[in-house]
């Protein structure tokens, strides 16, 4: 029966096709008959008709949820900010972790727990929550212990970086050259330190840039995630995050690099009354050095929603060089795809024509499809009984079967720049996409 009035809906929908109510009571009926596939096209084209519908945004994340496209459900999520309602928080944190973006889910689970101290989820509390009786505290991190906590020092120079020129050039003025020429910057007024936001799509290289800056200037490398922050306990995030900016005022020159910066940086217009707008409002003392001095602590963070992270760290003196990674350019990739290839079987391969190929694909995209060609390569081997090297062909198999990664970031990337840039924040997303406006 049901089945029947979805087919006369669809069919009314046929004559009076932009019948956004009619469209959204379809989508919701397909979803109880969890013909999810059908329900989230119906959510599109609501979409079309009417963006930023919140009710088609809610219905098409699920859709892809229930369909475990994870990851398009999590930039549809992110997309709608203060509009989310609670079950939505619930799958969006689902989704996060499924995606292992655990940093990210901790922090939404703490902002869920904020605002319904009595939430439970048997799913999310099995992955996030600490058990009773064995509560960590920040007595339990060894931050009087410099050496054991965290910290590198990295060998990486920019000359292993392939590519990011004009990130190295930011980079290089903002953060190297203070401290190699520490009389010229001083006889201008400008200091060692300050913070530089970089953002672009996952997996492009921003952790090992910022791994490549500490080597270039033979400086410590701190590289915090969320969960070195977050505590469950009110206070101890604060304090966590005091000391770890503490640790490296001891060890200067030090580069503090905080990634997925955007789940602690989140509006704080959004959290109401969390708990992370303490967390924020800490992040920001810390990074002015009101009590401290900063000087000689370089500040890097990574983020692939920048559109997320409050204003108020991008003031001066916090991080106010924001520089967009864009995907590996055609040289950049064929290094890359060299890189991988080394000490593998390989015959004749046409690197160039790989490279030209893999347009828009991120590092970690490469790194898929030299290993989705040498998986094919292992099964050949063992069903013939030898060795079966790697050739053009392979990998150009490869290319078809893994697409680009990025492709779903800058579809929702797009959207911000064409339409939230009034300070000219995301013209280089314009400019790699060749969209004029």
């Amino acid at each position: 029966m049901t089945n029947e009035i979805i087919k006369n809906l669809l069919e009314a929908l046929q004559v009076s096709p932009d019948n956004i109510p009619l469209r959204l009571q379809v989508a919701g009926m397909l979803m109880t008959e969890e013909n999810f596939e059908e329900a989230t096209k119906q959510y599109q084209e609501v979409l079309q008709r009417s963006y930023g519908n919140t009710k088609a945004q809610s219905g098409l994340a699920a859709g892809y949820y229930y369909q475990q496209k994870y990851s398009a459900a999590i930039i549809v999520y992110e997309q709608m900010h203060q509009d989310i309602a609670l079950a939505d928080q619930v799958l969006y944190i689902k989704c996060l972790i499924k995606e292992q973006s655990m940093e990210q889910a901790l922090a939404s689970y703490q902002q869920v727990l904020a605002l319904n101290p009595g939430f439970a989820d048997e799913e999310i509390d099995s992955h996030l929550r600490i058990p009773t009786g064995n509560e960590i505290t920040a007595d339990d991190f060894d931050f009087d212990d410099d050496e054991s906590y965290m910290m590198e020092k990295p060998s990486l120079r920019f000359n292993d970086v392939g590519g990011m020129e004009k990130v190295k050039e930011e980079i290089a003025i903002k953060i190297i050259q203070p401290l190699k020429n520490p009389e010229l910057y001083k006889a201008f007024g400008k200091k060692s330190g300050g913070g530089i936001l970089l953002y672009g799509p996952p997996g492009c290289g921003k952790t090992f840039i910022a791994k490549a800056t500490a080597g270039e200037i033979d400086a410590k490398f701190i590289n915090i995630g969320l969960h070195d922050i977050l505590d469950m306990w009110i206070g101890n995030s604060e304090k966590n995050l005091h000391e770890i900016f503490e640790l490296a005022r001891r060890n200067k020159p030090c580069v503090l690099f905080f990634d997925e910066v955007d789940a602690m940086g989140a509006s704080r217009s959004d959290l109401k009354q969390s708990a992370m707008r303490h967390v924020i409002n800490q992040f920001l003392a810390e990074l002015d050095g009101v009590a401290s001095d900063n000087e000689g602590v370089l500040i890097l963070a990574a983020t692939n929603a920048p559109w997320s992270v409050d204003a108020a760290f991008r003031r001066p003196g916090r991080f106010d060089r924001i520089i967009f990674v864009a995907p590996p350019d055609e040289a950049a990739r064929l290094n890359m795809i060299q890189s991988l290839l080394q000490s593998k079987p390989v015959g004749e391969i046409d690197i160039k024509k790989i490279a030209a190929a893999t347009t828009d694909y991120s590092g970690a995209d490469l790194n898929a499809v030299v290993d989705i060609a040498v998986e094919e390569k292992l099964r050949e081997s063992m069903s013939k009984g030898n060795i079966q090297v790697l050739q053009t062909k392979d990998l150009l198999v490869a290319v078809k079967q893994h697409k680009p990664t990025t492709t779903e970031w800058f579809a929702s990337a797009r959207n911000y720049a064409l339409y939230a840039n009034e300070s000219g924040l995301y013209d280089d997303i314009l400019k790699y996409l060749k969209i004029k406006k």
